[in-house]
């Protein structure tokens, strides 16, 4: 992924919701509620991440011990 202000995913979900609606207006609609639910859940799938991430260092930990 390219560093910088704005990441390319930023770009291709600009091009999804901007242009498309001027190719395929029916298509942009059903992207849009992809990319809406996929926003709202965005936190979710990160915190059960980090969540996971620090179970099994805890794990690691102790049975180290």
């Amino acid at each position: 992924m390219p560093s910088g202000p704005f990441p390319l995913a930023t770009t291709v979900h600009k091009d999804m919701v901007d242009r498309l609606v001027l190719i395929n207006p029916e298509l942009a609609g059903e992207v849009r509620r992809v990319l809406d639910v996929n926003k709202q859940e965005r936190h979710i799938r990160g915190g059960l991440a980090t969540k996971e991430k620090y179970r099994h260092k805890s794990h690691d930990f102790y049975s180290s011990i």
